[in-house]
């Protein structure tokens, strides 16, 4: 009897204590996936209007260093692209310039919550926040003549094959995430996020056009080359390209702005997950 009763008081002490120790906890890791759009802004759209958004998303995975901190890392693909005939501006009308860019990007970021923010904490669920990073993305600008598609690197439309070295650009760039978003959890481990970020970049080429026309005598030996760089006379008799006229802007970089709505998971752990969470700072399933 004394065996028994002692048996079944360690029984009770165990399961209490497995109990305790068999709640939930999320892990400071998550992972999300996001969807959205973007817009360029450039040479051609100056005047920063949102008339060519095409879509955009990606993946990415969030860690939080604490209730106000998180750094993210992620890939996103999107598309760019402009047309001169969108424009008002008469000068812009007769350049009749346009482009479409497929880019891949990789970013880190970091955010800083207003408020603390810890998923399945109902006192901690909701927070805006402001986000900054670095990136680098590939893009490649092309065009449609005569219905075939033609990337414009290659075509040296600014006398990058001609003479003109420094005018040569990579299918590679730096970029600088910057904006703002809000988050929420509307469960316990998943959260709602939405961003917008503009991203600023090293590049003026974006959409191929930057400095000034070179003439079309620097394009002799490739005569799509020579019709791609000066497009003018597709809608005047009056061709825009001398050399030293106008084509671009090079006081200011290409930049490309995303608008991105994502859900992301919180993985989960039995145990606390480590010195980074306080008593407050828990994110537990009750």
């Amino acid at each position: 009897m004394y065996r028994l009763s002692t048996l079944v008081i360690l029984l009770f002490l165990m399961s209490g204590y497995f109990h305790a120790h068999s709640q939930r906890y999320f892990t400071a890791l998550e992972v999300g996936i996001s969807g959205g759009g973007s817009q360029y802004f450039g040479d051609l759209n100056q005047h920063y209007g949102f008339k060519t958004p095409y879509p955009g998303g990606g993946f990415y995975g969030r860690y939080r260093l604490n209730s106000y901190i998180a750094a993210k890392a992620g890939v996103n693909y999107t598309r760019v692209g402009y047309d001169d005939k969108l424009e008002s501006d008469p000068y812009q009308k007769l350049r009749n310039l346009n482009f479409k860019s497929d880019i891949f990007e990789f970013a880190v970021q970091a955010e800083f919550n207003f408020f603390a923010f810890i998923t399945g904490d109902p006192y901690h669920r909701f927070t805006p926040y402001l986000t900054g990073g670095v990136g680098v993305f590939y893009y490649d600008p092309y065009t449609t003549y005569n219905g075939v598609r033609y990337y414009l690197r290659q075509m040296g439309t600014e006398g990058q094959n001609a003479g003109y070295a420094n005018r040569k650009y990579s299918t590679t760039a730096a970029c600088f995430p910057v904006g703002a978003g809000v988050k929420v959890w509307i469960r316990k481990g998943v959260n709602l996020t939405v961003e917008l970020a503009d991203r600023l970049t090293t590049t003026d080429y974006l959409d191929d056009v930057s400095s000034t026309y070179v003439g079309a005598d620097k394009f002799k030996k490739n005569a799509i080359a020579a019709a791609l760089q000066d497009r003018s006379g597709e809608v005047n008799s009056v061709k825009l390209g001398r050399d030293g006229k106008q084509r671009g802007n090079t006081s200011s970089k290409d930049q490309y702005f995303m608008a991105l709505i994502s859900l992301s998971f919180n993985f989960t752990s039995y145990k606390c997950t480590g010195p980074l969470m306080s008593r407050d700072d828990e994110m537990r399933v009750r």
